[in-house]
């Protein structure tokens, strides 16, 4: 299993013979609202983030142009080569779509002779060259890169580092179209200086669409680039002010980062202080065929900046891969200490005199996944290595929560990891193939929070019997393709109170789990199911084990978004987190029915727990939960397959109101997809339900 997917929720036609079979008798619920639970926590709508191509630079920041500090040589490009700064539409920043990754070749072509720009390796800016642009009188001589889209009458700002003879003129231009009919908005940059000064400017575009973007200059001489930026003027230090509104709306508690698999190759020093002079760095973990080159630009600063926009908790994991406990320690000095001490005071030179108070701190990233982890290593070694990070990071700041990297014998089952750490695809319980059992054993007192995995793919499941993935049946009951996720958090609250038997200590002194990398991909799907209702399962499961569950955080926040043009919001697996966030309470009350869920068909482990997940109220699963505040009793009920369910409701323990609201997320389309929240009032305590197609629906009921 790899820590990281990109989630592409496409699906194809839908599955012959998947309807669910009528239950024998009406289906009930009995809300026994007097029987709660323990809180259950705002941090498992959490959401993680990492440097996986170009996801978190073309989804959230700004910037509009690509290796905007010369990681590779200019040179010449055909305009039919297929090569990125040949005239494809990247349209990223300035109001365009998301466009292209960074990680592809080339970007930026010489204006004039290929022989006029020569990449300086004797006096680079950052990184290993600069481009060094030879001047030739009045013929204008630069560089230039093209597909940068402009809204017309929106406002740009830029900076460049210049050194140079300071009889050149150097230029701005933004050109829309060719020859003749190009429209041409020029910006004059100061008189250049021998050394690199920063110059910055600023325009209004003329023009919308798809332009070319120039540093030009005329006169005699010559003038070095060193790195130049440009970006929508109502940026938010950076970020995306569109996409930032859309991710703040969802108040999801906490957000994890920089990795991910990307956190065990990378170093934080590199990162921090002038994004200028932060040279590019090749990222050997996401490479797949071609280099992948990140600009740098979004570190450990732009972090704690984003989180505060968003108003969440930063949850920060340290390479444990090919990084060590000093850099770790280092890296909560830097983001907790004092101005007095070493790393603080580098902070504060960076402009953030203030300390952080970073309180989640993850050491290492699947430090399990033999096969394609760097810094991969057995168990034994990594259980010393745990305890050194976490002695080292807590002798900084003693107040941090320190969250294991885990992987119970599921996660080794489904991964096949198990077989590089052991003989057995299904680990034994604290053999060396139990990382989790392995890390509960011998670093207990150094975890506060154990990290769990998971991610389902929508045309497969891992079969034991194989002993691998497996296409799924084409006929299988759509609960039971809906339910896939949802078993997961299943099966790790089984294997926990496994590992309770076997460590008591687990009973005193509890380690919750966070589920810190989850999702439900579409990879090989056949179905054209829509997924939202399988996360709004994943909800309530983790609700009804709420001691147990304590954060979460889903791969990716940014694939929560949908984009349309210069327009982003929240796409349909976006609006569960939002209904549930917005409209569920936190204090869970016990919910009892008369028609359990089916048992189950294949044998438990690797995706398939002993008992099936959800409530006794098959094909329906309802969770309950009061408000913090006890003046709402709310109860959430999922309809995951494609049809209609009624459903009789009883209320104990609990004086209510007649009147309330009721929230919903249902498609008006056959297919279920393009979902929508609605409103509707709610005239009386509701005996009878009918429960549309595909549908999460969230009551909210006033006490007395």
């Amino acid at each position: 299993m790899k820590t990281t997917c990109f989630i592409l929720i496409v699906l194809a036609a839908l599955a012959a013979g998947a309807q669910t079979a009528a239950p024998s008798q009406p289906v009930t619920a009995t809300i026994e609202a007097s029987k709660t639970g323990p809180l259950i926590s705002p941090y498992v709508y959490g959401q993680f983030l990492e440097h996986g191509g170009s996801l978190v630079y073309n989804g959230l920041w700004c910037e509009m142009l690509d290796d905007r500090k010369f990681y590779y040589a200019v040179t010449n490009r055909s305009a039919d080569d297929g090569q990125p700064g040949s005239g494809g539409g990247r349209g990223r920043g300035g109001g365009g779509v998301f466009g292209r990754g960074f990680g592809d070749p080339g970007r930026w072509n010489p204006i004039g002779p290929v022989d006029s720009v020569v990449m300086d390796t004797s006096h680079p800016f950052v990184g290993d060259h600069t481009p060094l642009i030879m001047l030739a009188g009045n013929a204008p001589r630069g560089i230039s890169q093209t597909g940068i889209n402009f809204v017309e009458g929106k406002t740009y700002n830029g900076r460049v580092q210049l050194a140079g003879d300071c009889t050149a003129k150097v230029a701005i231009n933004i050109v829309w179209g060719t020859n003749a009919d190009a429209v041409r908005q020029t910006v004059p940059i100061d008189r250049l200086r021998a050394d690199y000064k920063k110059l910055t400017f600023s325009f209004k575009a003329e023009k919308s669409g798809a332009a070319q973007f120039e540093i030009v200059g005329t006169g005699a001489g010559s003038f070095h680039v060193g790195a130049v930026s440009l970006m929508p003027a109502d940026n938010l230090d950076g970020w995306r002010l569109d996409a930032i509104a859309a991710l703040k709306s969802l108040r999801s508690g906490v957000y994890r980062f920089p990795g991910g698999n990307f956190v065990s190759a990378h170093e934080w020093y590199c990162a921090i202080g002038d994004p200028d002079k932060r040279p590019p760095i090749y990222d050997p973990v996401w490479s797949r065929g071609q280099p992948v080159i990140q600009p740098n630009d979004i570190g450990t600063d732009e972090f704690m900046t984003m989180c505060k926009l968003l108003g969440v908790e930063p949850y920060i994991t340290v390479n444990a891969g090919t990084g060590d406990d000093w850099s770790a320690a280092e890296l909560v000095e830097y983001c907790n200490g004092s101005v007095s001490t070493p790393m603080g005071k580098l902070r504060a030179a960076n402009g953030h005199p203030e300390p952080y108070h970073v309180k989640f701190w993850g050491i290492g990233n699947e430090a399990w996944g033999y096969s394609y982890q760097y810094g991969a290593m057995k168990l034994n070694q990594f259980e010393y290595k745990h305890n050194q990070f976490a002695r080292a990071m807590k002798q900084v700041d003693p107040t941090i929560t320190l969250i294991a990297s885990g992987a119970m014998p599921d996660t080794m089952t489904g991964s096949k990891e198990s077989l590089n750490l052991g003989t057995n695809l299904v680990p034994p319980y604290l053999s060396p193939a139990d990382w989790t059992g392995g890390l509960l054993s011998n670093c207990f007192n150094n975890i506060d929070l154990i990290s769990e995995h998971f991610y389902n793919y929508g045309g497969t499941h891992f079969s034991l019997a194989e002993g691998r993935q497996v296409p799924n049946d084409p006929n299988e009951p759509i609960t039971d393709w809906m339910r896939r996720p949802a078993n997961h958090i299943r099966i790790k609250y089984e294997e926990y109170k496994d590992y309770e038997k076997l460590i008591p200590a687990l009973i005193f002194h509890p380690k919750p789990l966070n589920i810190d990398e989850w999702a439900y991909s579409s990879r090989g799907a056949s179905v054209s199911y829509p997924v939202y209702p399988s996360y709004a399962w994943v909800f309530h499961e983790m609700f009804r084990h709420s001691d147990l569950f304590q954060m979460a955080a889903y791969t990716f926040a940014t694939s929560l978004l949908a984009r349309d043009g210069t327009n982003v919001s929240l796409n349909a697996n976006g609006l569960v987190f939002k209904i549930y966030r917005d409209h569920f309470g936190s204090i869970p009350v016990e919910v009892t029915g008369n028609s359990p869920q089916p048992q189950p068909t294949d044998p438990p482990g690797g995706e398939q727990p002993v008992v099936n997940a959800g409530s006794p109220t098959f094909p329906l699963d309802v969770v309950a939960a009061w408000t913090d505040d006890h003046r709402f009793l709310t109860v959430a009920v999922v309809n995951p397959t494609n049809v209609e369910q009624p459903l009789k409701l009883n209320m104990t323990g609990a004086a209510l109101s007649g009147k309330g609201t009721l929230w919903r997320l249902a498609s008006t389309e056959d297919n279920g997809q393009n979902p929508s929240i609605s409103r509707l009032p709610v005239d009386s305590i509701p005996g009878s339900l009918t429960l549309p197609r595909f549908s999460v629906s969230i009551y909210e009921l006033p006490a007395r």
